[in-house]
């Protein structure tokens, strides 16, 4: 059988997503549980991490389990992901070995790895998160690579704690500025979950530029028509904000000039009024306002906001934890076999 990973939220149907949700929110209440119980993770950082990390150990732990983490290149050997490849270079060993081995040791593989930012055909094209989906035969979760299905779900727990029922509530996802171009990760997935949860979705940025790849706009738009929300562009900040209920800052590079940096950096620094401040929060109809974190503060978003009631940025950062063992607890109970990979 197919064994079932947790790569996007595209794969799993609104009522699955719900179903997660309402699993958290259990997690919250009651933190401890057997669900992980013998059970172990293999947790495959490519890249740095503080919440990421912190979560899933403790989420493991606190459901009997137990993690495992490396850093392949530092704790581990480099991996090459490349088919037919001579391995001639720094890489030690191919993902087709990696992934079956380690899926003799431990029932779930998660892994975290970001862009190269070079070429962006290439990068979309997400080669580690889907060569260990390939080759492993126990279920594999995405940590963050080009999207970050775990924040969608801490960010959509946030929001149902605060708003209730978010059909039809006004969303904003605004760019802001950042020194550096960062990954459309979460700005791709706060697209996905906020159109898939029904709600009316606007997405703020500077220039046609910085609108997002059309993989994620036509799963947005298809999200929104499946579930009685809506999706909207928008390069004007007042209207934009204007009635909002969410606000949910994110910066990202435009993918025009990917691996072309020098060129888009003008194009950003014409723009770092779009941070978020009070002035445009007051413009909403007292807006939450959110970041998945980190964030640097009077860059993205004024101390003042981040400060203020509206802040729900900790509170979706606790859930990270709710909806990861949710995930985990979720993948473990469909398993039929486990380290055998006998799949869902």
């Amino acid at each position: 059988m197919t064994v079932r990973h947790f790569l996007s939220t595209q794969d799993y149907s609104r009522a699955e997503i719900d179903a997660l949700l309402a699993q958290a929110a259990e997690f919250k209440r009651s933190p401890q549980g057997q669900q992980l119980a013998g059970k172990s993770i293999a947790l495959m950082f490519f890249n740095p991490s503080m919440r990421t990390r912190t979560s899933f150990e403790l989420g493991a732990f606190q459901l009997g389990g137990h993690a495992i983490v490396l850093s392949p290149g530092k704790d581990a050997w480099p991996i090459e992901f490349e088919m037919g490849t001579v391995m001639d270079g720094d890489t030690e060993e191919h993902i087709a070995e990696v992934a079956r081995v380690l899926s003799r040791y431990v029932d779930i593989i998660a892994v975290r790895a970001f862009p190269k930012f070079v070429d962006w055909q290439v990068d979309r094209q997400d080669k580690v998160l889907e060569s260990f989906a390939k080759f492993a035969t126990v279920p594999v979760i995405n940590l963050e690579t080009i999207t970050h299905p775990c924040q969608e779900l801490a960010h959509a727990l946030a929001l149902q704690e605060h708003l209730g029922d978010l059909q039809n509530k006004k969303y904003v996802l605004t760019w802001t500025y950042h020194p550096k171009p960062l990954n459309t990760a979460v700005a791709n997935s706060a697209l996905m979950i906020a159109t898939k949860m029904g709600m009316d979705v606007t997405l703020l940025c500077p220039t046609p530029e910085y609108i997002l790849d059309e993989r994620y706009m036509d799963f947005a738009k298809q999200n929104a028509k499946d579930n009685g929300g809506s999706l909207q562009v928008s390069h004007d900040i007042e209207s934009a904000y204007r009635g909002a209920d969410v606000i949910y800052a994110k910066s990202w590079g435009a993918i025009p000039y990917f691996g072309r940096w020098d060129e888009e950096k003008a194009i950003r620094e014409a723009n770092k009024h779009f941070i978020v401040d009070e002035a445009k929060m007051a413009l909403t109809n007292h807006g939450l306002f959110s970041h998945c974190l980190p964030l640097r503060r009077n860059i993205k978003a004024t101390d003042a906001v981040m400060d203020s009631p509206a802040c729900i940025a900790i509170d979706e950062a606790e859930n990270r934890l709710h909806v990861q063992k949710a995930v985990m607890a979720s993948l473990i109970s469909q398993s039929s076999g486990g380290k055998s990979g006998l799949g869902f």
